[in-house]
């Protein structure tokens, strides 16, 4: 069983973009999502992938991730998949020891950038880049399949009616 340990923060400036290794576009969908499974099913590049998470604990939760052909992922992702979609585009960035995944956010989320580390245990080490803001880690909004139900373009409208 794989477990998924990571730490989710916004970030806040662009100094991150000297240390980026490679970029790739992600676009990925919903097919399942309750408080104990969300099932996706994600195109990044020229992979497909159909992943299967547990519920979170703390920031830890067991993952099972799958290849799948390209033509399945696009049928899933048209037929089945909640919308709108996650588009957005991920950055591998060095930071001293660690690589980080900067992910700038298009479409229904454009405007929102968030960095995560994966770690080894939840209480594991690294070096914090300048560039990381706030910890988002905890807060469910940040989690793509909640970006998927209520995107970030949403979230002013959101708490003007609260």
């Amino acid at each position: 069983m794989g477990i998924e340990i990571e730490r989710k923060f916004l970030v806040c400036n662009d100094n991150w973009r000297s240390a980026v290794i490679s970029e790739q576009r992600l676009v990925q969908g919903y097919l399942i999502h309750n408080p104990r499974l969300t099932v996706r099913v994600r195109i990044q590049g020229d992979a497909a992938q159909l992943t299967i998470k547990g519920a979170t604990s703390g920031i830890s939760r067991s993952e099972f991730e799958y290849a799948i052909p390209i033509a399945d992922a696009e049928a899933l992702l048209h037929e089945l998949a909640s919308t709108p979609l996650i588009d957005k585009t991920r950055y591998q960035v060095r930071c001293a020891e660690s690589i980080w995944e900067v992910d700038v956010f298009a479409g229904a989320n454009a405007g929102l950038i968030v960095a995560e580390i994966e770690l080894p245990t939840e209480d594991a080490a690294f070096t914090r880049p300048k560039w990381l803001g706030a910890e988002v880690s905890d807060d469910p909004r940040y989690y793509n399949v909640n970006l998927a139900a209520q995107p970030f373009s949403c979230w002013a409208a959101i708490e003007a009616t609260k």
